[in-house]
């Protein structure tokens, strides 16, 4: 007779085994891009044939329903996935954020439409994204307006941060219409006549990743690509945040290996310290435990919340949508509070196990440390503080980030 114990260890290896079969599928395409991520950070190329790569082995529908093709796979498995692209190049993890979330999203929609949307996903087609302005806009609206004309609908506006658009042939794009609240989602080809898809992304960090400007002029959208979507408590805030951390999670073991590699071929030391190789230097061997130790803590604590995701959508749980909701943004907003902090130390730490050839232009180490700061901006963790807060001691439902754009201006005096 089993214990539980053992039962339970059973099911983790059976798990850990169909995992690691999974995994081998795309490990060696991962590989493949981990090669040249170096040169295309140091002569700024777009990882258009690593794109290729993934969607020709199947990586865009690992989150689509077996009923339609896809793998079906966990929040837990897809993440785990998603940091060991993120270690391979942390660009090409970020610029499949907003594909997996349309694919979410796909999975809330109707019958009708997700026949319509997955097997475009199936077949290897990727989507963009475009929510955000840069100015203009109200907050909880958009600059970009949606039109009616005759059955379907025009579409103008430009977007910024418009990450993984310039790799995608589909991009949904939020707009405001006329007389209705709140905003819609429309779903437009990227060779559609009147787009304009621009490298503009002039951050320090994550330059890869497409993330500039897309702008429409009179784009024609077809009814049936437009999406009714109010802020609803589903768990697309929280999955989409969760890319995000993923992403973070690969970039410290991406400086972890670095930091492995350079103490283990150094063959200089310093007088100061105890004249040994630095691969047998006690001080440096700490700093280089102390590194690993945060990356495997920033790992674990997405992998924790992606779990709380899985249990979140698990139906054999008795549970309200608002209380299944709360449950997975509260499990990302406490992941937020502590992943980039500690892949952000990890990534400067690098530097501590080495000399000032580190510093380097031609082997970039400087860019785990950007990267992982350009990623950690996206939603504040301050603000998730306060919302955790909140809900630990006064029960509010956590707030995701739906929108952004310009606070509302206060009223003059005496209005």
């Amino acid at each position: 007779m089993s214990t539980s114990t053992e039962t339970t260890t059973t099911a983790g290896a059976t798990t850990e085994h169909g995992y690691q079969a999974l995994a081998g599928r795309f490990r060696p395409v991962f590989a493949r891009i981990a090669e040249g991520a170096l040169d295309r950070e140091r002569d700024r190329v777009l990882p258009f044939e690593q794109v290729r790569w993934l969607n020709e082995a199947g990586f865009g529908r690992l989150r689509v329903p077996v009923e339609h093709g896809g793998d079906g796979i966990g929040f837990d498995p897809f993440f785990r996935l998603l940091v060991e692209l993120a270690e391979a190049d942390s660009s090409v993890a970020h610029l499949y954020r907003s594909h997996f979330a349309f694919v979410e999203t796909v999975g809330l929609e109707g019958p009708g439409f997700q026949d319509r949307w997955y097997p475009r996903v199936v077949a290897g087609e990727i989507f963009g994204n475009a929510a955000t302005e840069q100015s203009g806009n109200v907050l909880g609206a958009t600059g970009t307006t949606l039109t009616p004309s005759g059955p379907d609908w025009v579409l103008n506006g430009r977007k910024f941060y418009t990450t993984g658009t310039i790799f995608a042939r589909w991009i949904a794009v939020t707009a405001s219409t006329a007389g209705r609240e709140g905003r819609q989602y429309a779903v437009v080809s990227t060779t559609a006549p009147g787009v304009e898809i621009l490298d503009d992304w002039d951050g320090f960090g994550q330059q890869l990743t497409g993330t500039g400007t897309t702008i429409f002029r009179d784009v024609a959208v077809p009814a049936e690509h437009i999406i009714q979507r109010s802020v609803s408590t589903t768990h697309e805030p929280a999955f989409f945040q969760l890319v995000l951390l993923a992403v973070l999670a690969g970039i410290g073991r991406a400086a972890l290996a670095d930091a492995k590699a350079l103490v283990r071929d150094r063959k200089r030391t310093f007088n100061t310290g105890s004249g040994e190789l630095f691969r047998h230097d006690p001080l440096i061997l700490q700093l280089v435990g102390q590194l690993s130790a945060k990356v495997f803590a920033a790992e674990s604590v997405v992998l924790a919340a992606a779990r709380e995701l899985d249990a979140a959508a698990d139906p054999g749980l008795d549970l309200a949508p608002a209380e299944r909701y709360s449950r997975g943004e509260a499990a990302v907003g406490k992941a937020q509070l502590l992943v980039p902090e500690l892949v952000q130390s990890a990534a400067q730490q690098l530097f501590d196990v080495t000399g000032a050839s580190a510093t380097s232009k031609a082997k970039a180490l400087d860019r785990h440390w950007r990267n992982a700061r350009t990623v950690a901006t996206h939603n504040p963790a301050v603000f998730k503080a306060r919302i955790l807060g909140d809900y630990e001691v006064n029960g509010t439902t956590p707030e995701g980030l739906h929108s952004i754009g310009d606070a509302p201006k206060a009223p003059a005096a005496g209005e």
